[in-house]
């Protein structure tokens, strides 16, 4: 059975490549065109199959031994954000990228964020750092961004998240359990994401395959941080 509706997804696939390429672009890269056509199918495989959709849950609630709060961050406009600001507020960080399978999530990333607005804060990392699927500039990505998915949230300043010297720093919080007090877990693709509560806990790690819309992340949302 579950051969057969891999097979299917894969025919429905095959359709939806032929009709992306038939059909006129707006101003997006065919490969852009084709990605965010098919990405309703590599989620539907991803489910079937199990793969790229592992939660981690900081379930001892262990506390961070270097507050996140003292960070400080370059916007892709190239303004300088403390990560103070977000006190009060879940933080859903994200590594993205504008040529990736999972780059359709960029969408319900912005459903998320409109529709927890004032709960949740969204922050987008776009990183070059997975098969070079984000090869643009920050003013290629904002307005990629903008004018094909819609995006308001934030976007951080183009950076490295996998784990080496350049690695940004609010990754090397994420990814050191001696700063972050629970894991040092690292992206395993574009589009993995960590959810920080209001105290500044980061209680989550969720897969690239977990859709922002999953009923995981948003009861992690809905969840008080004092009973996380």
């Amino acid at each position: 059975m579950k051969k057969f509706l891999i097979l299917c997804l894969l025919l429905a696939l095959i359709f939806i490549l032929y009709v992306s390429m038939t059909n006129k672009n707006d101003g997006m890269s065919i490969r852009q065109k084709i990605l965010k056509t098919v990405y309703p199918v590599l989620t539907s495989i991803n489910r079937i199959t199990g793969s790229n959709t592992s939660v981690l849950t900081n379930e001892a609630g262990s506390k961070p031994v270097v507050s996140l709060y003292d960070i400080n961050v370059t916007m892709n406009n190239g303004t300088l954000r403390s990560m103070s600001t977000f006190k009060g507020r879940k933080v859903l960080i994200v590594n993205t990228a504008s040529d990736c399978g999972y780059t359709g999530q960029y969408e319900e990333l912005q459903q998320l964020y409109q529709k927890y607005k004032g709960q949740i804060e969204i922050l987008g990392f776009p990183a070059n750092d997975f098969k070079e699927q984000e090869k643009g500039s920050d003013e290629d990505i904002s307005s990629f961004c903008k004018i094909n998915y819609g995006v308001t949230f934030p976007l951080v300043q183009k950076s490295v998240v996998v784990k080496g010297q350049a690695q940004n720093e609010v990754y090397q919080w994420l990814t050191n359990k001696e700063k972050n007090g629970w894991t040092s877990k690292s992206p395993s693709w574009n589009f993995s994401k960590y959810l920080v509560n209001e105290d500044g806990v980061l209680t989550h790690y969720f897969d690239p395959a977990v859709s922002p819309l999953s009923k995981e992340i948003e009861l992690a949302i809905q969840t008080p941080a004092n009973v996380q």
